[in-house]
């Protein structure tokens, strides 16, 4: 059973991120503030679910949450600042979106940068233990899926409508076959094989 809050005097947001680890595509965050009488028996780490799972229980967190909002960070600026930066500035930039203040964060992982001067708790697999990160890791997956399914249709070789960007064999194929697109992080080990780079 999932906790409801970790500080039952104040107003929390839980946050977590999605498509750290993919070769190609935006990071998402997002962050949620939730009632803290909410209760959902079907709400767990976004990874437990099933695909139909989570795009069902997205309309009911945005529903039922006092205040949810998603931030994006590119492939550029992944490129750019490296992806856990990447990751944290996608939290901030979901923080900066809500519509409620949190007076405390409530953030998924072990790294994170204090945002301007709220107290923050990092959480290691915090998805599966508060509601309120298990219910922003349905989001920023859901969110990220539906990106990668709009960029499948764009780049359909690629086969990001099942691999979501991540590191599978025929992803990393299609990558030492058609080379990279707009949209592949190059900073990362792209074609998996110990080098550290490819030519361009």
């Amino acid at each position: 059973m999932l906790l409801p809050y970790l500080n039952k005097d104040l107003i929390e947001a839980g946050c977590d991120e999605a498509g750290r680890g993919c070769l190609a595509g935006a990071v998402y965050a997002a962050a949620v503030i939730l009632p803290q009488d909410f209760r959902n028996e079907q709400l767990n780490d976004s990874k437990q679910l099933t695909e139909h799972q989570r795009y069902a229980l997205r309309p009911v967190i945005e529903r039922e949450a006092l205040a949810w909002a998603v931030g994006i960070v590119s492939p550029e600026e992944i490129d750019r600042i490296n992806i856990l930066n990447a990751s944290i500035l996608a939290m901030h930039r979901a923080i900066d979106g809500l519509k409620l203040r949190p007076q405390h964060l409530l953030i998924d992982g072990n790294r994170f940068k204090p945002y301007h001067d709220l107290p923050h708790t990092t959480v290691v697999k915090g998805d599966g233990k508060y509601l309120s990160i298990a219910a922003a890791s349905v989001l920023a997956k859901t969110y990220r899926d539906d990106y990668m399914n709009r960029l499948h249709q764009e780049f359909p070789y690629y086969d990001w409508d099942h691999n979501k960007g991540y590191p599978t064999r025929k992803h990393r194929a299609a990558i030492a076959e058609r080379g990279t697109t707009p949209y592949h992080r190059l900073t990362f080990n792209l074609l998996g094989d110990g080098q550290l780079s490819l030519d361009f």
